[in-house]
């Protein structure tokens, strides 16, 4: 069965995809629940994103200071983008880079859950397919983030996982990238 047989395919997609970080900062992710693995899980799909080529955008929150050194440095050059909203897409430079990307997959990680995360997501999902990896977001509280992924989930939000996201889009084994991919679900 081919790929164009269905419509509403939920899949992801390669070549429609962006990998978004949002708010990944210093100063924030400390207070955030489970931080060290939402750290690693936003580690682990930016390596993934420079393996298979898959564009990144990064926001950061102003006045919470920069990115976690560890998860900026990706092969392909990022600049964050600063914005004083909560909901990205209010942010002319965020909407801009995501209208020129002509992308119309948007796969969201980010901080927080209940604020960034859930609003950027909401505002996207009349116009994109929006993907947010339940493991790569987080907030103080575990309860914001169970509210923040049940509110995406029942509004048309595909809910998912670091693994999922490296998988589906890998799409199938004993590939270069499947082999250089394996480090980081192993």
């Amino acid at each position: 069965m081919t790929s164009n047989m269905h419509t509403n395919n939920t899949l992801l997609e390669r070549e429609e995809s962006l990998l978004v970080i949002i708010d990944v900062q210093e100063r924030l992710l400390p207070a955030m629940a489970h931080r060290e693995a939402v750290a690693e899980n936003v580690r682990r799909l930016i390596a993934f994103s420079d393996i298979i080529g898959l564009p990144v955008i990064v926001t950061e929150q102003e006045k919470l200071g920069p990115t976690v050194p560890d998860l900026s440095h990706l092969k392909q050059p990022v600049k964050p983008i600063s914005k004083v909203a909560f909901n990205c897409f209010l942010c002319d430079e965020f909407a801009d880079a995501i209208r020129r990307s002509g992308k119309k997959t948007l796969i969201l990680t980010g901080l927080e859950a209940h604020i960034c995360v859930v609003q950027t997501a909401l505002y996207a999902v009349p116009g994109f397919k929006v993907h947010t990896v339940r493991d790569a977001i987080s907030s103080r509280t575990v309860d914001n983030w169970n509210t923040a992924v049940e509110r995406m989930r029942v509004n048309g939000v595909t809910i998912t996982s670091t693994e999922m996201v490296i998988y589906e889009l890998l799409k199938q084994a004993g590939t270069a990238e499947f082999k250089a991919a394996l480090a980081l679900v192993k």
